[in-house]
């Protein structure tokens, strides 16, 4: 069950992007709109992911998957009979905390339940059920709201959430609660969730004066969420690891870079194929499959090297080739043709492949076994922050460039500079997170 729900997950992410169109149209809705809905799932299970899994430890991991599936199914359900966008984003907000109780707590359980004999087989089919939940998004989810509407996607993620609901009150019997009896840290909690908020709230509304002063509150509280943890005997995020281990605070900054520089690409070629090339949810789903699919491909194949190569050499290379991919997107139009198309999302497709496993590796193999868990929280956690921070600096582009008109022929022409300069952005974060991965030194 808890592989089942790992699919959950990636797949309502990468799916829902393929629907945004047909949403929009339905809706009326412009651009910061549509952002929002997908947003609206990353920000809550950003502010939500790292004290979830904390009341996991403390108060049972079992509950908090349990509770999170009924959370994420009944928000599924209630998305796919919203109404109107504001019920909708507030469905996808609590989508996105069942989601995080989820993915926060699945792979902690499966540690949990098998021994180490067989720990690393078992890890490498739930990661294999992630990518396939990647690789199935866009074509089931274009495929459904051709046919179906998009409504049909919340339909489906209910049912499926329905059936992993099921398994698990029949199968998974015992509880895990390590930390029981250690005391919460609410403040923390309070201050790293509120921060998170205020910041992305800020950077939909820029350039006005409200959303200045939201930004850089945000980032005061995350500040202070720092120097707040870092003195605090039972804290919510052990920092202690960032300050000792340079190969483990380097390989994170990597993996934060390049979520942040590759999340948002699908959301905005999403609106591409469709608005501006014209194809249908079902072939646009098709073309963007390509991309989870290299990546799912290679994967393995590369995870094998980073045992007998350096880790931050292939990690290097592959973010290399998502700066690559990146580039050939900055030069698109309405002309460019499907195998330009298929040629950049391929490029990022074997980039991810080159960076992912060899930087889990190297994260994983840069901590004693006693840290392993807060090696695998803290890496979730650097993946949902760049994930959420790539939107953002989508929704601060299409702030700037387009603002709040709704998304038409007149207004394809902003879009499309929108996303030149988005992925401007991207590629110049990514390349700069090369030298981030570089600086980790050599793990053998």
């Amino acid at each position: 069950m808890t592989t089942m729900a790992s699919f959950l997950t990636p797949f309502m992410g990468s799916s829902i992007n393929v629907a945004l169109p047909a949403l929009g149209r339905e809706f009326s809705l412009h651009a910061l709109s549509l952002n929002w809905v997908a947003t609206s799932f990353l920000l809550a299970a950003a502010m939500s992911l790292v004290p979830l899994g904390r009341m996991a430890d403390l108060y049972g991991r079992k509950r908090i998957f349990l509770w999170g599936i009924v959370l994420y199914t009944g928000a599924s359900l209630a998305c796919s009979l919203a109404p109107e966008v504001v019920i909708l984003i507030f469905s996808r907000f609590l989508q996105g905390i069942g989601g995080a109780m989820i993915f926060g707590t699945a792979t902690a359980i499966l540690i949990s339940v098998f021994p180490a004999s067989v720990r690393g087989r078992v890890l490498g089919i739930n990661v294999a059920a992630v990518y396939t939940g990647l690789s199935a998004g866009p074509l089931i989810g274009g495929l459904l709201t051709q046919h179906l509407g998009w409504r049909s996607i919340f339909l489906f993620n209910a049912g499926l959430g329905l059936v992993v609901l099921f398994f698990t009150l029949w199968k998974l019997r015992e509880e895990w609660a390590e930390a029981r009896g250690e005391r919460f840290d609410l403040g923390g909690s309070l201050l790293y969730s509120l921060s998170l908020l205020l910041l992305m709230v800020g950077l939909s509304f820029l350039p006005a004066v409200p959303a200045i002063l939201s930004v850089g509150a945000g980032i005061a509280g995350i500040a202070a969420f720092l120097k707040w943890e870092k003195g605090n005997p039972s804290p919510l995020l052990n920092l202690s690891l960032f300050y000792r281990n340079r190969a483990f605070t380097c390989s994170n900054l990597a993996a934060l870079i390049h979520y942040c520089a590759t999340y948002a690409v699908s959301f905005l070629m999403s609106l591409y194929l469709q608005l501006i090339q014209g194809l249908s949810p079902q072939y646009a789903g098709t073309v963007l499959l390509i991309q989870p699919v290299l990546q799912a491909a290679f994967s393995p194949l590369i995870g094998r090297l980073s045992d007998r190569i350096e880790p931050r050499l292939l990690a290097s290379l592959g973010m290399a080739f998502t700066v690559c991919g990146l580039c050939l997107l900055i030069f698109l139009n309405g002309l460019s043709s499907l195998a330009y198309i298929l040629i950049s999302l391929a490029l990022l497709g074997l980039g991810f492949a080159l960076f992912s496993s060899p930087n889990v590796n190297a994260i994983m193999s840069s901590v004693d076994r006693k840290f392993l868990g807060l090696a695998s929280g803290t890496l979730a956690t650097m993946r949902i922050l760049g994930q959420m921070f790539s939107m953002g600096i989508a929704m601060l582009i299409f702030a700037l460039f387009i603002g709040t008109v709704q998304l038409s022929p007149l207004t394809y022409p902003l879009l499309l500079k929108s996303m030149k300069w988005t992925f401007v952005l991207l590629a110049l974060l990514c390349g700069l997170g090369i030298f981030a991965s570089l600086a980790r030194g050599r793990m053998r």
